[in-house]
């Protein structure tokens, strides 16, 4: 048995350095760029997808629930942290989605960790898209259940896992709309599937709510699952609703298993209360103005529609969310940059972000932009686009 080296103190972190090599030659390094408190550029890459989070409605609400309630929730739900902004927002969650209860957590990444792991087990079967989210992996690889990825939106492939499985239990893990591509997921087809083979079905609609189904409730409600005894959705408040925080909305008894098992709630302190009010807030403005869903759609129609006549590789939204192909991760950072540098700012999506491989641009429209965002847009993404990214 080979005996451990030992280091001085001043070595310990040296593979850290080895590591940092590696990333630089493969164009893989990552920067912090802090934003201004009001910037000039146009924002395509953040994910205010109604542009609420600068709603007078939903910024006063947030001021004036720290004023109220302090500017921290002082422990988590179970000690000191629920207040009665967490129960009228979860209350308000439920009913908007047509689910029996919902669960508020600190953030949506919390969220899919802990209804990943407590809804599954040792005893559990796991059967997930390969495009899932990286809160949702995590979930899995915690989970202590079999886990299995199949090929992404492929409902033959989640059918053989289910028939092959040796758990007596299964929960299929998807994303509703896929955070890189914007691609749309086949639930009513994957629900199916769930049913036949006795497995329960949990959908991440961090990208779908507020966006699509009838006024914004989601892709879960716009497939007709919502309410359904055997689906759970996780959302964030921090997109649609330009908060902070997730939740967990299903059954009444999922609900409250997560509260007596799902450790990222119970030992996570809670989600601040000025975040829940601005949530809440948010909310109310959806409900009173539903045509805003419908107008994001438009404008990541147009503005795809645009980027593909350009001879761009655009996909073709499904949601908010439209990617654009960079011939590889170094020409993406500096087509990413030389954007921003005339106004634009546009997100740069590299391995492992992107389980394909392939680093690209990924814009997302909002309910605010007018014509001409979008068509200063498409001229700046264009006239930037690096050598290979145009057909």
């Amino acid at each position: 048995m080979t005996t451990p080296p030992t280091l001085p103190p001043d070595e310990v972190f040296d593979w850290l350095d080895v590591e940092a090599k590696k990333r630089a030659s493969a164009g893989l390094v990552r920067q912090l760029r802090p934003r201004p408190a009001r910037a000039d550029e146009l924002d395509l890459a953040g994910n205010d997808y109604l542009g609420l989070a600068r709603d007078k409605r939903v910024a006063g609400a947030a001021a004036a629930a720290a004023l109220r309630w302090g500017a921290g929730s002082t422990g988590s739900r179970l000690v000191t942290g629920s207040t009665e902004l967490h129960t009228e927002l979860e209350l308000e969650l439920a009913r908007f989605c047509g689910a029996q209860a919902a669960l508020v957590f600190s953030s949506g990444f919390a969220a899919n960790l802990g209804a990943v792991t407590a809804l599954s087990g040792s005893e559990s079967a796991i059967v997930t898209d390969k495009y899932i989210h990286a809160s949702l992996i995590e979930g899995c690889r915690l989970s202590r259940a079999d886990v299995a990825a199949v090929a992404h939106s492929t409902p033959s492939a989640i059918k053989h896992a289910l028939s092959t499985r040796r758990k007596p239990r299964a929960l299929v893990v998807t994303d509703s709309v896929f955070s890189v591509d914007g691609d749309l997921a086949p639930l009513d087809e994957l629900a199916g599937i769930c049913r036949a083979h006795g497995a329960a079905l949990l959908v991440d609609d961090a990208h779908g709510f507020g966006v699509l189904g009838e006024g914004g409730r989601g892709a879960v409600h716009a497939a007709g699952l919502s309410g359904a005894p055997d689906v759970v959705t996780t959302l964030t408040l921090s997109k649609s609703l330009g908060a902070q925080g997730g939740a967990v909305i299903g059954p009444r008894r999922v609900i409250k298993h997560l509260v007596d098992t799902a450790r990222s709630f119970i030992f996570d302190t809670a989600l601040a209360p000025a975040s829940a009010a601005a949530a809440l807030a948010a909310l109310h403005a959806l409900k009173e103005e539903p045509g805003m869903a419908g107008k994001v759609l438009e404008n990541a129609g147009n503005l795809a529609m645009s980027l593909k006549a350009a001879g761009l590789k655009a996909s073709v939204p499904d949601a908010a969310v439209i990617s654009v192909q960079a011939p590889s991760a170094e020409t993406a950072v500096a087509w990413a940059a030389a954007c921003a540098e005339q106004g634009i700012r546009v997100g740069c999506f590299r391995p492992p972000s992107v389980p394909d491989g392939i680093s690209r641009l990924r814009l997302t429209a909002r309910a605010d932009l007018t014509e001409s965002d979008v068509d200063r847009a498409v001229k700046v993404i264009t006239a930037t686009a690096p050598r290979g990214a145009i057909a």
